[in-house]
């Protein structure tokens, strides 16, 4: 059987074909890997350079391969934050002719790090709990778009900084289901299968001296189940309003934007006596304020980063002349924002040599500067201004930043 690559990509293909598929990944040479830190796997996974793509390959059967890429192309479609499904490679055979399990090919996350590599310098609680929100609200995400998960774990999970918080991904879809809605069933028995499986992870991290002492696995595990609930139950419960008090409803919505959830559309209904207003949002995709920066600036960022950056933005477009909200005369805000990249943010961000910032992205690298301001202007009594910030984070802050961030090989 030939070789073939299914891929989402015209210009993949020829990309891939450069790599020694003939070998089993466990066999692959040095020469094509790229050393990542990597999370436990039931099957082989390899990081490997395909043209100026970094790919994650794994080794497993063509069904659940297809299987999977087929889902993780249905969750980008859908605005999840999982990994990218580049391709799937099947009729591999070795040298002598032997079959080779198909390959499932997807794209690396740039700046992400599996569970097992951040816990290498011991993690304090306080950053195991913003990791725990991220999970949370990842399978709170996907539970929404009728996604039933089926293997939650850290294991199966992505963490990328953002904005001093985390953003959580994704990374193994082979377990997944999806529905038009999930029954409460269904949510409950991915949440159990999250507490059993953080619960043991953290057990393993225990047992090998990585975890801190204050930290109890069980109720960390027990944790994730507290934090989805809480969250579910903002995002969708019913809410009722005396009548006449719209802006109830006005704030409710807010709240539910300020979690970064946008509300697509809404059910009101009124009680035959006029006396209650009964509200109830149709809670979609994460990413409010994502979308807002991105559409404003074009912009992209994780969704606690676009929040910040669109407050200093806001904060900059008020000292504008040509700022007057309303006024038809005034800068529309499009083109104050687009200003503001161009003179702001893109200056600020190439301060910072492009062989420093190792591994962090732009927006990470402006919240950066942004947090390093307030604390030296908070010591300091007054404003420093960015680019004393710049220059004091260059010299006393990047270098040990970039060591955390520094990739390790497996």
């Amino acid at each position: 059987m030939a070789l073939q690559i299914s891929a989402t990509n015209p210009e993949h293909p020829a990309l891939l074909l450069e790599l020694p598929w003939q070998l089993p990944l466990e066999q692959w040479p040095e020469e094509y890997l790229v050393p990542l830190p990597r999370g436990i796997s039931r099957h082989v996974v390899r990081y490997a350079r395909a043209g100026d793509e970094v790919i994650a390959v794994k080794e497993l059967a063509e069904r659940p391969a297809l299987r999977e890429y087929q889902l993780l192309r249905d969750l980008d479609r859908l605005a999840i934050p999982a990994v990218d499904a580049l391709a799937v490679i099947t009729g591999r055979t070795d040298a002598a002719g032997a079959a080779l399990e198909p390959v499932l090919v997807t794209r690396h996350l740039g700046g992400s790090q599996p569970y097992r590599s951040m816990f290498e310098t011991t993690l304090r609680p306080a950053t195991m709990h913003r990791l725990m929100d991220a999970l949370a609200v990842l399978l709170v995400r996907l539970h929404l778009a009728g996604f039933a998960w089926g293997d939650c774990s850290l294991s199966n999970t992505l963490f990328r900084r953002d904005a001093g918080a985390y953003a959580a991904y994704l990374v193994d879809a082979e377990t997944g289901e999806l529905h038009p809605r999930l029954s409460d069933g269904q949510r409950d028995y991915d949440l159990d299968l999250a507490r059993v499986n953080i619960s043991g992870e953290l057990l393993d991290l225990e047992a090998s001296g990585a975890l801190h002492p204050s930290v109890d696995p069980v109720d960390f595990g027990t944790e994730i189940c507290a934090r989805y609930r809480s969250l579910w139950q903002e995002l969708t419960r019913t809410s009722v309003y005396p009548a006449g008090k719209y802006h109830y409803i006005e704030r409710r919505i807010r709240r539910l934007n300020d979690l970064g959830f946008d509300v697509a559309e809404m059910q009101i209904e009124h009680a035959s006596n006029g006396d209650a207003v009964t509200f109830v949002p149709k809670v979609v995709d994460a990413g409010h304020h994502q979308r807002q920066l991105l559409r404003l600036t074009g912009l992209d960022a994780e969704e606690n980063q676009a929040r910040r950056l669109l407050n200093d933005l806001e904060s900059w477009m008020a000292t504008q002349d040509d700022y007057a909200p309303g006024d038809p005369l005034g800068a529309r805000p499009e083109v104050l924002a687009h200003r503001w990249v161009r003179e702001v943010f893109r200056p600020t961000v190439r301060a910072v040599p492009l062989e420093l910032r190792g591994a962090m992205d732009p927006a990470e690298i402006y919240h950066e500067l942004l947090e390093h301001r307030w604390y030296l202007s908070e010591r300091a009594q007054h404003d420093i201004g960015l680019d004393t910030a710049v220059e004091d984070y260059l010299v006393n802050i990047l270098p040990g930043v970039r060591e955390t961030l520094r990739p390790t090989a497996d």
